[in-house]
């Protein structure tokens, strides 16, 4: 599966990125330049997944997760948004896939991805 990681800590997209390509994903790294340029880039390499996470730098995930719902290039695209807080509802409602609180186990995350994955 093409996952795209939205994180602006740079050694969580490492280590997740590690941790995907060992569970045989195919991983692209947000460049971060700027968060208006998210929807821009999602829409370049049109990830099946999206692992968002809550808190950036200029907006909030939220954001853009409604931006991909209301795009119908990327509304599609399944997305996990991540927190150290737990906003589980606020992100659900606008429209993410699934929650994951972090810290967060590996197997958590793996499990999560398999289930929001798209069947064939």
């Amino acid at each position: 599966m093409k996952i795209m990681l939205v994180d602006d800590d740079r050694t969580m997209q490492a280590i997740l990125k590690t941790l995907l390509e060992l569970d045989h994903h195919q991983v692209i790294i947000w460049d971060g330049i700027s968060e208006s340029d998210t929807l821009s880039q999602i829409q370049r390499e049109m990830p099946e997944l999206l692992i968002l996470d809550y808190y950036l730098r200029d907006k909030n995930g939220t954001e853009i997760v409604k931006e991909i719902r209301q795009n119908p290039v990327t509304r599609n695209i399944r997305v996990i948004m991540t927190s150290g807080q737990y906003l589980k509802e606020e992100c659900l409602e606008a429209g993410a896939d699934a929650f994951l609180l972090k810290p967060y186990m590996p197997d958590d995350l793996l499990s999560l991805i398999h289930q929001v994955q798209p069947h064939e």
